[in-house]
């Protein structure tokens, strides 16, 4: 099964240096990662480096992976799309890219159980350009999915999700990491989606990590007042489950 590991990663801007030091035990594949802290940490840059669409120092160690150069699959914020195409076509390509153009009947079967895995079968031949931002960031994970990765990127792919469709796609792709081996790393804002979908946390602030491990082990008072800078505490709900309660901002 597929691993991802960090070796002191940085990243600069021109002289600007973005990230530096961060550096991670493996992660293993059919887990989910969650890649926290305020706004402007370095979550998108690290991303990037992981995917290597960025350069810079340190290594990403990758174990198990059957695809080499293709393992690794980046899905940024920005999910606009071109409006002459329609949602399958866009799919459809995503699934050719890097391959030849004869489709194949089990493409076509991968598409279909996407689109209906992520319940959009009714946005499939609605022009890209037609679409509200949460549709075309669900047509963007499947995008992502139908290129079958090994490690799966996601930059934020719930901010413009109403609250019932950010549940049903991180129960999904909860699901998908467990049943498909794939290893997910996820940045996310809402931590009480961390602390309940996802195995490990990683914490980046001010480009450096601050804190990384299990999620029930990561997501602590002290951190959250170091790195976030508000007074918080994590309790358990009538079902078991932990819940963040952020009672005022930090002195």
């Amino acid at each position: 099964m597929v691993a991802v590991a960090l070796e002191d990663i940085g990243a600069s801007y021109g002289k600007h240096t973005i990230l530096s030091g961060i550096a991670t035990d493996f992660l293993q594949g059919g887990s989910l990662t969650a890649v926290i802290g305020p706004n402007a940490a370095g979550k998108s840059t690290l991303f990037k480096r992981i995917a290597g669409l960025l350069a810079g120092p340190g290594t990403v160690h990758l174990t198990g992976a059957t695809s080499g150069k293709d393992a690794i699959r980046y899905m940024p914020q920005d999910t606009g799309g071109n409006a002459v195409l329609t949602v399958y076509e866009s799919i459809l390509l995503a699934a050719k890219q890097g391959s030849g153009w004869r489709v194949r009947d089990e493409e076509l079967i991968g598409i279909d159980e996407i689109l209906r895995a992520l319940d959009i079968q009714s946005l499939s031949f609605r022009e890209l350009g037609e679409l509200s931002g949460g549709q075309r960031q669900l047509v963007a994970i499947a995008q992502a999915l139908v290129r079958k990765p090994e490690v799966l990127l996601m930059d934020e792919p719930t901010s413009a999700l109403d609250l019932y469709r950010q549940i049903e796609v991180l129960a999904f792709m909860q699901r998908r990491a467990a049943t498909s081996g794939m290893a997910v790393l996820i940045a996310l804002h809402d931590l009480n989606h961390a602390l309940r979908y996802c195995d490990q946390t990683i914490v980046i602030a001010n480009g450096r990590m601050r804190a990384g491990g299990p999620t029930a082990d990561v997501i602590t008072p002290a951190m959250l007042r170091d790195v976030y800078r508000v007074e918080a505490r994590v309790e358990q709900c009538s079902r078991g489950r932990p819940v963040l309660i952020v009672d005022s901002t930090a002195a």
